[in-house]
Formats: structure tokens, sequence, C-alpha cells
């Protein structure tokens, strides 16, 4: 499921009178009184957050930023630099990019790229929103990158919604950014300028920039995939194997059908693969061999729910057990219960939360599951593989 930017200016509002009344309304909610145009609930949620941690709105909170080098060592490590040039070129593109300022942070809200005119840059500087500033709420209040991260999804804010007063010139529209491999937080997208400036395309715009970016590292993951394979191709002339990538997404397989993912291998540790039951992967090329070590083929789960879970694998003679996190452990059980129906991403985000308003979440939880234990857990709908049996103890 898509979710959209939903704008700042609601459908037939002026924004040059929104924007006065956005101001008028921070003023009436910091000094105290009632505003005549109440806070949308995000905003009120965020305020509620940044009040608590004692920031003060008057002006402009200290700022706290990581030195040169770090950034530097940030952006290598991102996967989102192969990216950020065809992002500058989608905003680049637009008539109004003159007033537009491209941002790109990592997951932990440091801005890493920033992009626009000279006199757009020039402004931002005085808000500290430059290249190594960490824009998060807990450092400089309510804005779209720290709102986005904290509210898990796309933001657009203007004006007076933001905290700080040195902000409400601005408008700020936001997006998370998320690994479409695993699901993981990469970081933000943000379009930010003067707050008149604002035009309804904004939020297309951005959620434009989040799709092109999680699309073309999808891309580039099936590329190396297909590098792999040719590489291990010769190797797999007898099987059944698997050639799969560190992160345990499968490039080829002789013999056996994994689906899309395993656990991901780690040397000298034995992992389980439906199908083949468990098996020792050796390291190969860019990825990993895995092949059966015994002839047993189904796969025991042990889940003991102690108030820190423990989760036993064992396939054949070999096996492993560790802690696993109480969100994994719930989700788990649910599955178990489903049985072979399973439970799409709607009715497991019903199970955990309550609603239908967490599937970013589920996905991503999910994906971190399947990171440790692959192709045990199905997609589509979720549940366990075929050949896998769980056993629940309650616990104390």
């Amino acid at each position: 499921m898509t979710v959209v930017v939903h704008s700042a200016v609601p459908p037939g509002r002026n924004l040059p009178t929104h924007a006065r009344d956005l101001v008028r309304m921070h003023e009436a909610v910091i000094g105290g009184s009632r505003p005549a145009v109440p806070p949308r609930p995000l905003v009120s949620r965020s305020w509620s957050r940044v009040l608590s941690l004692g920031l003060t709105a008057d002006g402009m909170n200290a700022r706290d930023s990581v030195p040169g080098d770090e950034v530097e060592r940030r952006r290598h490590d991102s996967p989102l630099r192969h990216v950020i040039e065809d992002l500058r070129q989608v905003v680049g593109a637009t008539s109004d990019s003159a007033h537009m300022l491209l941002v790109v942070t990592d997951a932990d809200g440091i801005i890493l790229w920033r992009e626009g005119s000279s006199a757009v840059r020039r402004k931002a500087d005085t808000l500290g929103f430059t290249e190594g500033s960490e824009w998060t709420e807990s450092r400089v209040g309510t804005n779209a990158i720290g709102t986005a991260l904290a509210e898990a999804a796309p933001i657009e804010l203007l004006a007076g919604e933001h905290f700080e007063q040195n902000q409400h010139p601005w408008y700020c529209t936001a997006s998370p950014i998320h690994d479409p491999r695993t699901g993981e937080l990469l970081g933000v997208i943000d379009i930010s300028g003067p707050a008149l400036t604002l035009h309804p395309a904004i939020g297309a715009l951005v959620e434009t920039g989040k799709r092109l970016a999680e699309s073309e590292l999808w891309r580039t993951h099936r590329q190396r995939l297909e590098r792999l394979r040719q590489m291990a191709e010769p190797v797999l002339s007898s099987g059944p194997a698997l050639v799969v990538d560190e992160d345990g997404w499968v490039a080829h397989s002789v013999g056996v059908s994994a689906g899309e993912r395993i656990a991901a291998p780690k040397p000298g540790q034995v992992v389980a693969v439906p199908g083949l039951g468990a098996c020792l992967p050796e390291p190969i090329a860019d990825g990993w061999l895995v092949r059966p070590a015994d002839t047993a083929r189904t796969v025991r789960l042990d889940l003991d729910l102690t108030p820190a879970p423990l989760l036993s694998l064992q396939a054949g003679d070999t096996g492993w057990r560790r802690p696993i996190t109480k969100r994994h452990a719930e989700i788990l059980v649910r599955l178990e219960k489903a049985g072979r129906d399973g439970l799409s991403a709607v009715a497991l985000s019903h199970a955990l939360y309550g609603d239908a308003e967490h599937l970013v979440t589920v996905r991503a939880e999910v994906s971190r599951l399947r990171r440790l234990l692959g192709a045990i857990v199905d997609t589509r709908p979720y549940r366990l593989a075929e050949g896998v049996r769980m056993t629940v103890h309650a616990g104390q």
C-alpha cells in the first residue's frame, strides 16, 4: 500500500492566508490560549513530544552536528549514495527548482546531501540546515525530516506548524526511504523552501523521489544477484544447492525451491533451509554456496516464551538456540496459529497493533525476522514454510 504525503494546505484555502493563520496558531498554543485554527493531530503529537524534551519555541535551539570526515564516512556507507544523482536530476528538472532545497539524510536524521540554489542554501545556513547537522525532533523540534522519522510516515509542514519560530518562513515535505530488500530505514528525502512557494505538486515530487530511490536500489540488487549467479553457475552442476548473497537473497538454485531468501549466512554457523534441512554455508565469490549438511529435511522450531524469548532450531543433528525480540516471538506465535492459511500484512497489523495503520512497521519487522530465519517464514501470505514444525512453550 502506497502512503502519500498529505498537503499542509486544506483544499480551497489561500496559501498566504493559511500560512498566517498557522503562525497565529503557534503563538496561541505556545502562549497557552485557544487557537482559532487548531493544529493537525500529527502536529499536536509532535509538539507534545518536543515540549516533553524541554526545547524552546521562541527562537532556535542548539544544533548538533557531526564533523566533515564523519559525513563522508556515512555517505560511503549509505546505499543512497547510488541514487543521489538521480534525485538531483528529478528536482533540478522542475521549473521552481531555484526556490527548492533538496536534502537527503541517513536513518539518524544526519543531513548527508544538500542541493539547491546559492540563495536558498544561504537561507538554510542561518537555520543550521547544513550537511552534518542532526535534523531530528529532539534537536530542532517539529520539522518534516524529524517528524517523518518519529511518525514513520511522509510529512508536510508549513510555517507555524514548525515548533521553532525561526523555521516559520519555511515549508518542508519529507518521506522515509526504506531498503526494498530488507525494509530497513535508510534515511529521509526532503524538499524545503520559502513557505509561500509551497506548491500542491511538492508532495508528489517527494513521493516520486522516494519511489525512484527504492526502485533503483532494487534494480542494483537484482544486477548483483545476476552477476553472482553467472559466477557461481559452474559450481552448481549438481544439487541440491543454493547460491545466495551476503544477506541470504537467492541468486541461483539447483534441485530445491527455497523462495527468494534464506537466513543471512555467517561463517561456521548452520543455517536451516526448508527442503534442504541443515546446511553449512561455504564462501564463494561475493556470496555463499549452501548445501545440505545431512539428510534430514524437516526443520523444527521451539519457541520458549520467557520474559526474554528464546528460539531453538533443529534440523537433523544440527541446530542453534538464540534470544529473539518479543515482537518477533509474537509474530511467530501468530503465524503458528494461522497455519497454512497464513496472514496478510493487513491481518498481521490488526493482530499485532489492533488496526491496519502499521503496514510499514509490520513489513519491516517480518523482513528482520526473515534475515534471521530466511525462507522458514514465507511471504504472500506470511506463514511458516512447508516442512517447518514449531512448538510454543508458554514459559512462566
